[in-house]
């Protein structure tokens, strides 16, 4: 019995960004972190940042 497995759109939707991403660095680390750091720059108003939270266990 064969079972159709989901797929979720907003996984692919990601996975395809990401895919873009990396060929426009030529999927380059350095390169992608450097334009992801850029980009943070300009719309660092955007971004949401959280406190830390501890962890319990």
């Amino acid at each position: 019995m064969k079972t159709k497995t989901w797929i979720d759109p907003i996984v692919e939707e990601v996975r395809k960004v990401r895919e873009e991403l990396a060929r426009e660095a030529d999927y380059d680390v350095k390169r992608l972190g450097a334009r992801l750091q850029e980009s943070q720059k300009r719309h660092g108003d955007k971004l949401v940042t959280r406190a830390p939270q501890k962890l319990t266990r």
